[in-house]
């Protein structure tokens, strides 16, 4: 009776006068970047960012609403205070397509600072990987010390950071892994409203995997929660960045829609989203002569500066009641207005290529060869080099030259590799000079492997993780501070540190190297022939041993052949 009594008051209170003195707790973020590139091809950039206003280190939450309980207990059973999480199918040309808003490397990347608290740093890192691994459907548990290494200076938090001991950071790389639908599906079942709402209804598979480069990532950092930053909020942060271009869509046409590169186009915002989003950056590289025409009109037109130019974007609120008047669903529609000329192409201020020389299978050498094509100003750039433990570095071999002379690194941190325990790892910090190319080259041998250790396809060769490269590059313009709540998502996850230079982190192509392959079909060979022997010598041998002999006596015959003989005898004949 009681009961009964007090349900009506607590359905007239609500939730919502329960939660009108404080604030919200949680919030989400969607947004949607289309970039055109050189040659006609389009670059599509997801991020879903969820800011929650809540202490996971303590372990006091037990109520989840947007944040993914998962990666919420996962954060804080093992103390990790940053988690960087990326899945890349492809390689992204830097050269052609420019400086990407986010890049990865191919295969999968994980970067994790732990806690302080955290004693056995070693044992967190296994067990998050192999949970990881479950999550992902990825094959992260492979990730063990052979491929494990430890940066100095490469991987800063991207969070608040209460210090920078790199003990506490671990990183690698499977340059092998193979991205696919398996991988994509629990990555969008993080999302909040999963791929039934928002911008998350365009992640077709068919049409993402249909495509020049695919990257997801997840990114777990601590923020400050307001400007005077006394408390701290977590922030997941999911991105997903696809090429599409006019050979592998079938098309051959450079005009492009939402409907063209995803089969399907917008028709509402995630209901559980305070911002969604989506931005078309209509650049002209001319001032006089625009390139792109975007159909239909842009709600509002935003000006920023991105990675040292500024840039222009027409910008569509799906939480705008105004743009779903005149149509139930968006289709976004870029057309080039004229050709564009190949000399109107930017050139990156900083791009890098890698790749393996020599002959034979004993010896070879490594090259990286740094770009920097800025007219005027010189900047130093970060190196960080993984190299496995079958490839043995002579560090003695060792060379940087810049315009025909030595390069000295003003600081080198170089770790042996032990043969099945861990890899080389080299770091060096390196002086760009104005418009100027870089050759980095160190000479190695190859090891001999037990024959238990080589892959299902040895002769297909064995794969080296990218270089990785951290830079501050000079600005032409100068950037202003801004708003991290204000400004769209892909200008926040590198904020820079002041208004003359951009953080940029690029990664070189992987390499393939042979190694010296023992002839697996030997062993075949060989037990054929050892049967054959076997069998037709010592079965031989064996039968003539073992068998027993007898002598027969020729028999006299029966009956008819006695009554044969006496009649033949009789005629005169000889006997039978």
């Amino acid at each position: 009776m009681l009961a009964a009594l007090l349900l009506p008051l607590l359905l007239a209170a609500g939730p919502g006068r329960a939660g009108a003195g404080r604030e919200r707790r949680d919030a989400l973020r969607e947004e949607l970047l289309l970039s055109p590139l050189p040659a006609g091809d389009v670059a599509a950039t997801f991020q879903f960012r969820t800011r929650w206003d809540a202490d996971l280190q303590r372990g006091a939450v037990s109520h989840y609403r947007l944040f993914p309980k998962a990666l919420g207990r996962l954060v804080a059973a093992l103390g990790v205070r940053e988690l960087h999480l990326a899945l890349t199918q492809g390689f992204w040309r830097t050269q052609a397509w420019g400086q990407p808003p986010l890049q990865a490397p191919a295969g999968a990347e994980l970067w994790v600072w732990f806690q302080p608290t955290v004693t056995d740093v070693d044992k967190a890192w296994k067990e998050l990987s192999n949970i990881l691994s479950g999550i992902f459907c990825a094959s992260l548990n492979f990730i063990d010390s052979t491929n494990t290494v430890t940066p100095t200076a490469s991987f800063k938090p991207l969070g608040l950071a209460n210090g920078t001991d790199h003990h506490l950071l671990r990183y690698a790389v499977l340059p092998r892994e193979v991205v696919c639908t398996e991988n994509l599906t629990p990555w969008k079942k993080l999302l909040p409203c999963g791929s039934k709402a928002g911008l998350a209804v365009l992640l077709k598979a068919e049409r993402l995997f249909h495509s020049s480069y695919h990257s997801q990532a997840v990114h777990i950092r601590p923020v400050c929660r307001d400007a005077s930053c006394l408390a701290v909020s977590w922030e997941l942060r999911q991105t997903l960045t696809v090429v599409f271009d006019t050979f592998s869509s079938g098309q051959g046409k450079k005009d492009w829609s939402l409907f063209k590169m995803f089969s399907r186009t917008l028709t509402d915002a995630c209901p559980l989203a305070s911002q969604s989003k989506v931005y078309v950056d209509i650049s002209p590289k001319n001032k006089e002569k625009e390139l792109l025409e975007v159909t239909p009109p842009p709600v509002s037109v935003h000006e920023a500066i991105v990675q040292g130019d500024k840039r222009t974007y027409a910008v569509y609120d799906l939480l705008s009641p105004s743009l779903f008047n005149t149509s139930r669903s968006l289709n976004v529609q870029l057309k080039w207005k004229r050709p564009q000329d190949s000399s109107e192409l930017p050139t990156p201020v900083l791009h890098a290529q890698r790749y393996v020389s020599g002959y034979g299978l004993q010896t070879g050498e490594i090259s990286t060869l740094i770009y920097n094509t800025h007219p005027y100003r010189a900047f130093p750039v970060i190196l960080l080099e993984t190299v496995p433990w079958y490839l043995r570095l002579y560090v003695h071999t060792l060379t940087i030259v810049t315009k025909g002379k030595e390069n000295k690194p003003s600081y080198i941190h170089y770790q042996p590799a032990q043969d099945r325990r861990r890899p080389h790892l080299l770091e060096m910090l390196i002086q760009l000079p104005a418009n100027s190319v870089t050759k980095i080259t160190i000479q190695f041998e190859r090891a001999l492997l037990k024959w238990t250790e080589y892959t299902p396809d040895p002769n297909h060769g064995f794969y080296v993780s990218s270089s990785v490269l951290s830079a501050l590059v000079p600005s032409v313009i100068a950037m202003k501070d801004m708003d991290v709540e204000q400004s769209p998502l892909f200008t926040s996850l590198f904020p820079s540190s002041d208004g003359s230079s951009y953080f940029v982190r690029l990664y070189t192509e992987p390499l393939l190297v042979n190694l010296p392959t023992p002839d697996f079909s030997m062993p075949y060979n060989v037990i054929c022939l050892t049967c054959t022997v076997v069998a037709v010598c010592y079965g031989s041998f064996y039968n003539l041993l073992t068998r027993t002999f007898h002598v027969e006596e020729p028999s006299r015959g029966g009956l008819a052949k006695r009554l044969a003989n006496i009649i033949r005898k009789f005629r005169g004949v000889p006997p039978l």
